[in-house]
């Protein structure tokens, strides 16, 4: 029995060693936390940090800092600046880089021209380690990212600036820690600038010019293969931040800009971004919290009147640099006190940069150990201060966002309803992707999917076949966090079956496929088209798709005089918008001036700043001899009109065979509000 007892607490030995016991640890730590800090009302983050501490070699010492959890807090490190990239709007950002350049400007220069001279004057450090620690206060790390993530407002101008200029100003403090160390060990020769210059040219080039091109390629050959893509995405994510570290820098900043680099291939809204962010939220940056609370020794505080006045003094110049960055940044971009209180506590935390610059300059010899314990007290302090602040204004905002939205608005939001009916298994997943960018996440209805049957004596085993079919489909949709239904309609006709479902379950966008035109029978599509068009008044998209949604490189838009004044212009403009937005692609219009007008006072109603490009042209029968440039990679959407249609031309009838015949290589759509 003695033996048997000894065996188990053998396992239980501390520090714990079995992977197996770590990561059950770990693993009930990250679950039970985060409910434990939302009863307390007390950000789920700070839970993971301070429960890192206790368990961590500094408390209780149940874990030590191994290979294991070293591994999977890179992970989740890396993971965020991943996300980060891949969620900045790379539209609003080239509108919004000017104001980027200038944050990175305010948070490198006024928390270094604050902390110098508080170091080297106050705390009596020489040079070197004065202008090293003063560049760790410029540093910070995205750690509260996740909060403004979960609440969905990462595509704020003032998020993305902040994270903008966090990718500059970590840069820029790394490139000094390297020159520092190079003049530490007298190594600043004209070969280390040129070696540096040299290796960030070659790895912008690759992740920019190569990965995109064949990431394209991979995601477009292997497209029903779901698991692999997300796999891809970790070895570019690993590869991008191994190449960064050969370069010269730091692999967080391999992992961003992998995320530039596939930000336009993974849409916000795709299944595959809903896993990179679900294994994300749920594992590995849960875990990277742990190991920054597992770094916190409380020991220091007790260890001499010097260190504490270290500690206490980093702190303070830490949070008080950032917040007048924050201050700086609001008075010149005239921005209100809620955001400056959510870009404070984005790019207030320090933690892997400040560490990894610290660590370096210790090892250096550069810095003393009151400095690494004091780092360590001031990532503790900063994570909490930015957890609060972070989570407070950015909830604040999104209140602050809605109120705004007018009643009209949020009416329309709550009552879209797509009904997405399936007449073929050609095309099924591309359509399903564009129904899930294009619908609106605050919709109370689910996606309707739906399948028509014929009305005979096999109807009801037909019935059943198809649900078996769909069942695919709804995995898929689920995939994406969007709710989604099977309906069966039995009915003689199919575009009969469709309009009679869209008004049972009050649709109010149908989003068709493009029928194979093969038989005599077929000829007949126009007419059961205009028959189906002149029989339900929702909005109707006609889709085909060659290529997966994510290769397409800009929307190209065609919209005939008076479009404007049809009835369902705000709806089709909304879902455009929103599908450009998706797939972070620019739009080009060919309308008259009018139509031009009415578009961008849309746009600027609706507070869109993507960047869209007009062509003056009056849209005849003419466009359709194909004067204008269409490549392979461009998304057509032709603005129809039914018959009774202010905007209706002649030249509009049998449109799909028309646009069939012209663009037979190219992805297009005709929408008919």
């Amino acid at each position: 029995m003695d033996e048997v007892l000894e065996q188990i607490m053998h396992h239980f030995k501390l520090p714990l060693e079995k992977p197996v016991l770590i990561f059950s640890l770990i693993l009930f730590v990250i679950l039970m936390v985060p409910i434990l800090m939302n009863k307390l009302r007390i950000p789920g983050i700070i839970g993971l940090i301070i429960s890192g501490a206790i368990i961590g070699p500094n408390g209780f010492n149940l874990l030590e800092k191994s290979l294991f959890v070293d591994l999977f807090s890179t992970i989740g490190l890396l993971y965020i600046m991943f996300i980060a990239g891949l969620d900045l709007d790379l539209n609003d950002f080239k509108t919004n880089r000017n104001k980027s350049i200038w944050f990175g400007l305010f948070t490198f220069s006024i928390p270094l021209g604050i902390g110098f001279p508080v170091c080297y004057y106050l705390l009596d450090y020489d040079f070197n380690a004065s202008l090293l620690t003063a560049s760790m206060f410029a540093t910070h790390t995205l750690v509260t990212y996740p909060i403004v993530s979960k609440l969905g407002i990462t595509k704020n101008q003032e998020v993305a600036i902040t994270v903008g200029g966090t990718i500059l100003t970590d840069t820029a403090v790394l490139i000094i820690l390297a020159v520092l160390v190079g003049s530490h060990e007298g190594n600043l020769t004209y070969v280390f600038w040129l070696r540096l210059i040299i290796s960030l040219f070659v790895f912008m080039g690759i992740m920019f010019g190569v990965v995109p091109r064949v990431s394209k390629w991979f995601f477009k050959k292997l497209e029903s293969e779901k698991h692999s893509h997300y796999i891809f995405v970790l070895a570019v994510v690993f590869f991008a931040a191994f190449l960064a570290e050969l370069a010269g820098v730091e692999a967080i900043i391999g992992a961003f800009v992998a995320g530039l680099a596939l930000n336009r291939l993974i849409p916000h809204s795709s299944v595959l971004m809903n896993r990179i962010e679900f294994i994300g939220n749920a594992l590995f940056i849960p875990f990277f919290l742990i190991s920054v609370g597992m770094l916190v020794d409380y020991r220091v505080i007790l260890s001499g009147p010097m260190a504490l006045i270290v500690a206490a003094t980093l702190t303070v110049v830490a949070i008080f640099g950032k917040w007048m960055a924050a201050l700086f940044t609001q008075l010149v971009f005239k921005y209100s006190k809620l955001q400056r209180r959510l870009i404070f506590g984005l790019s207030s935390s320090h933690a892997a940069a400040t560490l990894a610059v610290i660590l370096v300059g210790y090892k250096a010899k550069i810095l003393d150990e009151n400095i690494l314990n004091g780092t360590v007290i001031l990532i503790l302090g900063t994570c909490i201060v930015a957890s609060f602040v972070t989570e407070r204004a950015a909830k604040s905002l999104v209140v602050a966002m809605e109120d705004d939205n007018t009643m009209h608005t949020k009416n329309h939001v709550i009552n879209e309803h797509i009904l997405l009916p399936i007449a073929n298994n050609i095309n099924l997943e591309k359509a399903l992707d564009f129904a899930l960018l294009i619908k609106d996440k605050k919709s109370s209805y689910p996606l309707s999917i739906l399948t028509v049957v014929p009305n005979n004596r096999e109807a009801e085993r037909n019935i059943a076949r198809a649900r078996l079919k769909l069942k695919q489909l709804i995995d898929h949709a689920t995939a994406s966090e969007t709710r989604a239904e099977v309906i069966a309609a039995i009915d003689f006709n199919i575009f009969g079956g469709i309009a009679r479902t869209a008004r049972e379950i009050m649709a109010n966008i149908i989003i068709i496929g493009w029928p194979q035109r093969t038989g005599i029978i077929d000829q007949f599509f126009g007419k059961k088209l205009e028959g189906f068009l002149a029989n339900t008044d929702k909005t109707v998209f006609v889709c085909h798709f060659e290529q997966p949604l994510s290769n397409h490189k800009k929307l190209v838009v065609v919209a005939p005089p008076l479009a404007e004044l049809e009835l369902g212009f705000d709806n089709w403009m909304g879902k455009l918008t929103r599908l450009a937005s998706e797939l972070g692609i620019g739009v080009l219009f060919y309308c008259n001036a009018e139509t031009g007008n009415a578009i961008r006072k849309h746009m600027k109603r609706h507070k869109i700043t993507q960047q869209n490009r007009f062509q003056n042209l009056e849209i005849t029968e003419s466009f359709l001899e194909g004067k204008q440039v269409i490549e392979k990679n461009d998304l057509l959407l032709f603005i129809s009109s039914r018959r009774s249609g202010i905007s209706h031309q002649p030249f509009m009838e049998d449109l799909p065979a028309k646009l069939e015949e012209k663009y037979m290589d190219v992805s297009r759509t005709i929408i008919y509000p």
